[in-house]
């Protein structure tokens, strides 16, 4: 599998450092073409929210299928349509995170069982780096949706902390705790990386453009 790694920054690079040479890479400097792109099989995207409308372009005429992790920026309505017109499979994520994934659904179990608890409390508390503007992150408050259920959230900035997440379910008689820590943007990497790998495999997938999630429940489903 060749792929083009397309962005160069820190979770680009670290793609790019994952797959040795299976990776093609094309930053900023590079001259970005159609041609380009069909000498590999897949592309994988971190690019900033402002760059991704001429990326995309160059992309969809390409034809190969792609991974994209650029957020802010508002994806074209169309954009569904125009991927499935050329044959071609785009998945799209904010967080790349097998392990985040695993989180979802359990939060989804936490929110629903708290039927079976009298008055329980949900808090949710996250840690980012101080460089970090927002607050709470975009992934509490996806925690707090997951969940289910009316939560409280606190924040942190500490260091270069590169995230961390807590759960604390508490009611009169108990306490449950649920916590995700990131140790390096590589997770991220390995998430797109395996994404890709997935897609490759999996040629009868249905043209169009997915979440990372619902790619993760395909494939968890696969599983049970």
């Amino acid at each position: 599998m060749k792929v083009s790694v397309i962005g160069t920054g820190k979770t680009g690079s670290a793609v790019a450092e994952l797959l040795g040479d299976k990776a093609v890479c094309f930053d900023s400097n590079s001259n970005l073409t159609p041609e380009k792109l069909k000498e590999t099989d897949i592309a994988i995207i971190f690019v900033p929210g402002e760059a991704a409308n001429d990326v995309s372009e160059v992309v969809l005429e390409s034809g190969i299928p792609a991974v994209w992790g650029t957020t802010g920026y508002t994806w074209p309505k169309e954009l569904p349509n125009r991927v499935k017109d050329i044959d071609s499979t785009w998945v799209i994520g904010s967080n790349f995170s097998l392990g985040m994934n695993l989180i979802r659904k359990a939060l989804n179990i936490f929110g629903k069982g708290g039927a079976f608890m009298q008055n329980p409390e949900y808090h949710i508390h996250e840690v980012h780096h101080v460089h970090k503007k927002d607050a709470p992150s975009g992934t509490a408050l996806s925690w707090q949706d997951w969940l289910g259920r009316e939560a409280s959230i606190s924040s942190d900035r500490q260091g270069d902390v590169k995230g961390i997440h807590n759960l604390h379910i508490q009611t009169r008689n108990e306490s449950i705790y649920l916590k995700h820590e990131a140790h390096s943007r590589k997770l991220f990497a390995e998430g797109a990386i395996w994404t890709a790998e997935y897609l490759m495999k999996n040629p009868q997938i249905e043209s169009g453009v997915y979440t990372f999630a619902s790619i993760f429940d395909q494939a968890f489903s696969e599983l049970l």
